[in-house]
């Protein structure tokens, strides 16, 4: 993951990791707003 970040960097772009309540591999089809609000809003610098 750190080398996607630095990678990432490199090309003057941001990346961020979602904060909380959306599983790895989830589809965002079936998540309800408030989760996927709350996953966007507390996200973080990788």
């Amino acid at each position: 993951m750190m080398y996607l970040a630095r990678k990432i960097k490199e090309l003057d772009r941001r990346a961020t990791r979602l904060a909380r309540g959306l599983p790895i591999g989830a589809d965002l089809e079936y998540t309800d707003e408030v989760t996927l609000g709350d996953a966007l809003i507390g996200r973080s610098e990788m």
